[in-house]
């Protein structure tokens, strides 16, 4: 590959870093000069995203644009990072955000410019490096690296109650990563012997495949039981465990029922660009978590818990639908929809069908256009009007035709009208879930969630949009200016082409899905799939001294092929002896 291609998504990752640490050193009062230095940052990486995307190839290999250098060989971490087809979508995503977020806090953010945008860039490495991190210890430094940038944004530039809401976040979301921690380390110690341990996850996956297929035959006959490999007897025991703990961290962060009443608190508080981050980016690195990790890692434990999960989830799609009805502050309504909305993600992965899984991937796209454009747009409202209540509102769509227009094509989005994105996502979801051999309940049940969703948004519409101007203050309403327009109009673009267009995106994240339904289902009695198409094709350490691993070149224009991973050498690769490898593809 080129040292474009080998190098990528270092870049992606860390020049916000390095923007942040060159603004750094303007002057703080600069304040114009201060907000375009950021833009270029974000429109640069944007560009670097949209590049990744591209070069990605839904047909090649599993993980792309791979790198891999030594890190702590003692510890066996290292930097290992790479792209699959939802990994490569959720960059491009958050990507998409980076220049949007400064272009909606140009004139909301008037006091410590300089520190704000900072955060902002710190925020945006640690989010493009979670999704990138293929090494479990190096999620988990990124997963954690967002905790504190969030809770300066919320704390320093949020609304009246700032602190409640950030110390909230912060005290949740750091629980829950402390126990993800101690799962990670649970599952170092047990996957490897002593002496050849790593954190990177192919490595670890591998290793864990064959105990996990011995639980599954000991699920279906009792008898198997008696037979487990030391490592299966160990998962049996502690991998429930482990599992609980993922569950719980990544569960904190979507939000699930019960455990999400940080969210709407953050959300109501926050100013606009941290409602669109953290309804954008950061919730999807709990669903991101599920997937990845909490599924492939123990699918003993997820057919064990994944009813109990699949009721929690549609739990939290009608309550959260219900809180909405029984919202009068648009924001907190908005924030409330996220637990609606990304209980279907949740759904849609536990159906453990293809349709399903293609759906919950789907839906986290969509939920980061949809749901952050809702909070840009009402952003802008705020910023004329200070007021998040909507009986002091009414009749907007009078004075601010532009406006509306924006709001109504994201709030269709949001309850799934086609021939928006948001339609794609929940059919799927739907369809997967209807198709799975989950209860028959389950599935009705979520589908109320659908109709609940119309209600409660188009209610709030009705109460802010239409009807006559009944106060004085929104009479002389500015509309959209130019500098707004051009921070809406991309969102509405993408929910038209994405709704209108879905096969390119689906593309790239229908491989992701069926090996996601493949691994969780290992552990089901009768599993037939085989090892080629479970296993993860390891990228080896370079040498103690040497250069970093990297794939071999690929062509030179674009559309690009990757090249596929030659397989790695047994023991001078990096990899533990005894470890299977996928074979390179032909």
């Amino acid at each position: 590959m080129s040292f474009l291609d080998t190098h990528l998504l270092s870049f992606i990752v860390f020049l916000p870093l390095v923007f942040a640490g060159v603004l750094a050193m303007l002057p703080r009062e600069e304040h114009g000069e201060l907000r375009v230095f950021s833009l270029i940052a974000m429109l640069t990486g944007a560009a670097l995203g949209v590049y990744a995307y591209l070069r990605f190839d839904p047909a090649g290999p599993e993980f792309q644009l791979l790198y891999r250098a030594r890190w702590f060989d003692e510890a066996g971490i290292s930097y290992h990072v790479g792209v699959d087809g939802i990994a490569v979508s959720l960059l491009m995503l958050t990507a998409f955000l980076g220049p949007l977020v400064v272009l909606a806090s140009w004139s909301f953010v008037t006091e410590r410019v300089k520190e704000f945008h900072i955060a902002l860039l710190v925020l945006q490495t640690m989010m493009l490096g979670a999704v990138v991190s293929l090494d479990l210890l190096l999620f988990y430094v990124f997963f954690e690296g967002m905790l504190i940038p969030m809770y300066l944004l919320v704390g320093v530039w949020g609304s009246e109650d700032r602190q409640m809401a950030a110390t909230k976040f912060f005290v949740y979301t750091l629980g829950g990563s402390l126990l993800m921690l101690i799962a990670l380390l649970g599952v170092y110690f047990i996957a490897m012997p002593a002496g050849s341990r790593t954190f990177d996850y192919a490595t670890v996956y591998n290793a864990f495949l064959s105990a996990n297929r011995e639980l599954g035959a000991c699920r279906g006959d009792p008898a198997a039981c008696a037979t487990l490999s030391p490592l299966a007897v160990t998962l049996r025991t502690w991998g429930p465990w482990m599992f609980g703990a993922c569950v719980l961290a990544y569960a904190i962060k979507v939000p699930m029922f019960p455990v999400h009443t940080w969210l709407p608190d953050a959300h109501v508080q926050a100013p606009v660009a941290g409602s669109i981050i953290l309804a954008g980016v950061m919730l999807k690195m709990g669903t991101f978590g599920f997937w990845r990790f909490a599924f492939p890692l123990f699918p003993a434990a997820t057919q064990e818990f994944r009813v109990a999960l699949a009721a929690i989830s549609v739990v939290g799609i009608v309550y959260g639908a219900l809180m909405c009805l029984a919202q009068r502050d648009v924001k907190k309504l908005i924030a409330y929809s996220s637990v609606s909305h990304l209980g279907f993600c949740m759904l849609g992965m536990l159906a453990l069908t293809v349709e399903g899984a293609t759906g919950s991937a789907y839906q986290m796209l969509n939920h980061g256009v949809s749901t952050g454009a809702l909070f840009l747009l009402f952003g802008f409202l705020y910023e004329r009007r200070h007021t998040r209540l909507m009986s002091d509102y009414g009749g907007i769509a009078r004075v601010m035709p532009l406006f509306t227009a924006a709001f109504l094509v994201a709030t269709f989005s949001s309850i799934a009208v086609p021939p928006t994105n948001g339609f794609v996502g929940e059919f799927l979801v739907l369809l997967g879930t209807f198709k799975s051999d989950l209860s028959l309940v389950l599935a009705v049940l979520a589908s109320t969630g659908v109709i609940l969703g119309a209600a409660y948004m188009l209610w709030m519409v009705q109460k802010v949009f239409f009807g006559q101007v009944t106060h004085g203050e929104n009479q002389g309403l500015k509309d959209l200016g130019g500098r707004e327009v051009l921070t809406a109009l991309p969102f509405v673009a993408l929910v038209l082409v994405m709704g209108l267009r879905p096969q390119p995106f689906l593309e790239r994240l229908e491989p992701s899905a069926r090996r996601l339904v493949a691994r969780a289902n290992v552990a089901r009695p009768g599993a037939a799939s085989p090892d080629a198409e479970l296993l993860i094709s390891a990228l080896p350490l370079p040498p103690a001294g040497g250069t970093v691993a990297k794939s071999p070149e690929a062509p030179p224009r674009l559309p690009l092929r990757p090249a596929r991973l030659a397989t790695p050498p047994s023991s001078p690769s990096g990899a533990p002896e005894g470890v299977r490898v996928a074979p390179a593809s032909p």
